[in-house]
């Protein structure tokens, strides 16, 4: 147990230290939403080697709804913007989550957005 703990424990550590780089990338603001609340690092693929492409600066807003929590759609409409980002953690992310309403304006803003079009027809199925 001691060996997953420390393993887990380094990797938030990893994680975390790209917090600065990500702080100034987003003007320390939500990547998601633009909010200014509770920013944290966000680890988008948890099983891969952090990267800048691979993590997000969110409030805790968004990572709660990255974590699958459920909310209004007037919520979702905030992270629409985020489909435009060259940056995986900050597009393919918010696409997922905006992926699990089943809006009208959801399925068009992810067509239309620039993410790779296997992980479009994955989320839209």
């Amino acid at each position: 147990m001691a060996k997953g703990y420390n393993t887990n424990r380094e990797r938030q550590e990893l994680v975390n230290s790209f917090g600065k780089t990500l702080g100034k990338r987003a003007s320390f603001r939500c990547e998601w939403c633009d909010g200014t609340d509770d920013l944290r690092v966000w680890d988008y693929l948890p099983k891969a080697e952090p990267a800048v492409e691979t993590l997000a600066l969110l409030c805790g807003a968004c990572r709660d709804l990255a974590a699958g929590e459920k909310c209004d759609e007037k919520r979702l409409h905030s992270l629409r913007n985020a489909l435009w980002s060259d940056i995986p953690a900050i597009s393919e992310g918010a696409a997922r989550v905006l992926a699990r309403s089943r809006a009208p304006w959801v399925r068009e803003a992810i067509e239309e957005s620039l993410i790779e079009d296997g992980l479009k027809q994955e989320l839209l199925g």
